[in-house]
């Protein structure tokens, strides 16, 4: 049996886990815990660093005492709640689920929210933890109540410069349950706008960092936790948008092109020559985070009146492209709706930073080749069709004809794997 116990936020072992610790055989911890939570002297000890290492010793010592009389047990400190992004999976796919009794503790997630006195039911958790932070701040854009796990290179400094135009507050709990009070020497709790995290320097105790958007943060009583499910249907019906004279994505294109962009929770999407904004909505009602470039002001109104019509956060750009792109942080997919002559340019420089895909809607013939030239160029795999359908329609007499629409060529491009050298054959 391996005993994980979650020392939580500070507070004292609970008696079952001071026990457990007591008869312990080998105590694996953070170099932190073990100093606080103070193993017996007869029990071998492994300062966590590396992962790997620590579960090699943990596999030897468990090997060793099979054949004992009376074997003492493996003890292993973690921080917060151990199963919540936190040592129990490493564990378990290791040595089995069944060989692991979990004694969770107070997460640092729970603690936090706790602290700024806001329900998290309704809250998204990302871990940045070791990763690359672009997915945490997607996240932080597209949802309302965000709770980031940070790290060194992707903590409060980062997630601030990367949502300066997000309109976010950002909530910065530091040393959560240290003891103490003030500035550098305890838990804190810091209200600051992202501009003035990225200009902090934050050291390195900082474990949580909640993103709000305070307009929307406060939700009627919910039954599910999390982020809201994806939505009930999409290819939603044309006249579920504001429009102008029928200028939009109708929903037979829209419904291939949001297969081909794949949107989700994490991704940032383009929507380029937005129009109406309906597929810009439609990918941010998937999750993903959105950001819809528009040229005319008309468009640019019509756009955040279908994204608050339907409750989801769209950032639009005023501005033609390709010139405002240069701005924009990378997508993982761009939709190009639009673009007349300048098409061509503004695929080949969406193409050049899409980490993803690249889907692009057209009516002209003779801008096909010119397309397939930009997004191939960009190093991606060029596939595409030509969407013809033809609805019903009635007549008089109860009967009903077919009412064809206008056909229109769906174009993408998709970045292919990165190929390992030396890989066999």
């Amino acid at each position: 049996m391996i005993t994980v116990v979650g020392t939580g936020t500070g507070a004292p072992l609970a008696p079952d886990a001071r026990a457990a610790l007591a008869g312990a055989g080998l105590v694996v911890g953070a170099r932190r815990h073990l100093l606080a939570a103070g193993p017996p002297d007869t029990a071998e000890q492994v300062v966590l660093g590396p992962l790997a290492p620590a579960l090699d010793r943990v596999a030897r010592y468990l090997a060793k005492r099979e054949g004992a009389s009376e074997p003492r047990p493996v003890v292993v400190l973690a921080s917060g709640d151990p199963g919540f992004f936190g040592i129990v999976r490493a564990l378990a796919e290791r040595f089995g689920a069944g060989s692991l009794e979990v004694r969770p503790g107070v997460s640092s997630v729970a603690a936090a929210f706790a602290r700024a006195g806001l329900a998290w039911d309704d809250a998204v958790v990302v871990s940045a933890h070791g990763r690359d932070p672009r997915t945490a701040a997607n996240v932080c854009r597209a949802h309302p109540k965000v709770a980031v796990l940070t790290g060194p290179g992707a903590g409060p400094a980062e997630l601030g410069a990367a949502l300066r135009s997000s309109g976010r507050v950002l909530v910065v709990a530091t040393a959560l349950g240290s003891p103490g009070s003030g500035r550098g020497t305890g838990e804190r709790l810091e209200r600051v706008t992202p501009a003035e995290a990225a200009s902090r320097d934050w050291g390195t105790e900082v474990s949580v960092v909640l993103s709000l958007d305070e307009s929307r943060v406060l939700s009627p009583a919910r039954t599910i936790a999390g982020p809201p499910p994806g939505p009930a249907r999409w290819a939603l019906d044309e006249d579920e948008f504001t429009h102008r004279d029928s200028m939009i994505t109708k929903f037979e294109v829209r419904a291939l092109a949001l297969a081909r962009l794949g949107p989700g929770l994490g991704d940032h999407v383009w929507d380029i020559g937005a129009g109406s904004g309906s597929v810009a909505v439609e990918c941010a009602r998937f999750g993903a985070a959105v950001t819809a470039v528009e040229k005319t002001p008309d468009g640019v109104r019509r756009v955040r009146a279908n994204a608050a019509a339907h409750g989801v956060d769209v950032r639009v750009v005023h501005g033609a492209a390709p010139t405002v792109l240069g701005d924009l942080p990378d997508p993982d997919a761009v939709f190009v709706g639009g673009g007349g002559r300048e098409l061509p340019a503004i695929v080949a420089a969406c193409a050049r930073r899409a980490r993803r895909s690249v889907v692009v809607a057209l009516a002209a013939l003779d801008r096909v080749p010119s397309v397939r030239e930009a997004l191939t160029a960009a190093g991606l795999d060029c596939e595409g069709v030509l969407l013809q359908s033809s609805r019903l329609a009635p007549l008089p007499g109860d009967v009903t004809r077919l009412a064809a629409a206008n056909p229109v060529f769906l174009l993408w491009g998709v970045r292919p794997p990165a190929r390992s050298e030396g890989a066999a054959q």
